[in-house]
């Protein structure tokens, strides 16, 4: 596995993100979104941990380089994000990796975790000539708005049942209203918190949850992206 930050195109401006490959030959596509912390160490060891599973991983960083260990901190970057900005950089991040020589086959999904599982479904939405696949790790943005009628793949959600910002039955409502608009999608509830897959928040994380949860995962995205 080799590691590198990048930079892309992202319709007329410049993106960065970093990247993780394979340790040899080729592999598909994963967009890797990170939490409203912005892209800390743990993603980009998510980003690895994908790389060394057989995917070219891509976490594009969202926050322009600049990160945060408050939750005050993150969320008011959350609501400041620039949704349309992003939707920019998402679709340059979904490009970059159709392009790479290593990508294949040319297919790229979109993983994400709180604020990022909702733009992972946010930029499966919007561009679905790009993005086959989601996965959606409990996430959540109050100002993005879906249109699921749009996604062209599959969706797999991962929910915690004690979760106090996607509570169960917001989490119900989500998977509801993709399945209304015609989307297939996988749902899983576990018996954690919210960001239960974070090894990096000891009070979060929930080691047999996070261990089911990268099974579910890894066999959704081989048969997705195969």
């Amino acid at each position: 596995m080799t590691a590198t930050m990048v930079e892309f195109g992202a319709n007329g401006d410049r993106a960065a993100g970093y990247l993780s490959l394979p340790a040899a030959g080729t592999g598909p596509g994963l967009l890797v979104l990170q939490e409203w912390w912005g892209l800390v160490d743990h993603i980009k060891r998510v980003a690895d941990r994908f790389a060394q599973a057989g995917f070219v991983a891509l976490a594009p960083d969202l926050y322009d380089g600049e990160s945060t260990t408050s939750p005050d901190d993150a969320g008011r970057r959350l609501m400041a994000l620039d949704i349309a900005r992003t939707a920019k950089k998402l679709a340059g991040a979904a490009d970059y990796l159709l392009a790479h020589a290593r990508v294949a086959p040319k297919k790229v999904a979109a993983l994400g975790f709180c604020m990022g599982g909702q733009l992972a479904l946010f930029g499966g939405c919007e561009h679905p000539d790009r993005i086959c696949a989601v996965v959606d790790f409990y996430g959540v943005h109050p100002k993005v708005e879906l249109r699921p009628e749009r996604l062209s793949g599959p969706v797999l959600a991962h929910f915690g049942e004690r979760d106090e910002f996607v509570p169960p039955a917001t989490a119900n409502g989500l998977v509801a209203t993709l399945q209304s608009a015609g989307a297939r999608v996988q749902a899983h509830h576990y018996a954690a918190g919210h960001a239960f897959f974070n090894d990096a928040r000891p009070e979060a994380y929930d080691a047999p949850a996070a261990a089911q949860a990268w099974d579910r995962t890894l066999a959704f995205l081989r048969t997705a992206l195969a």
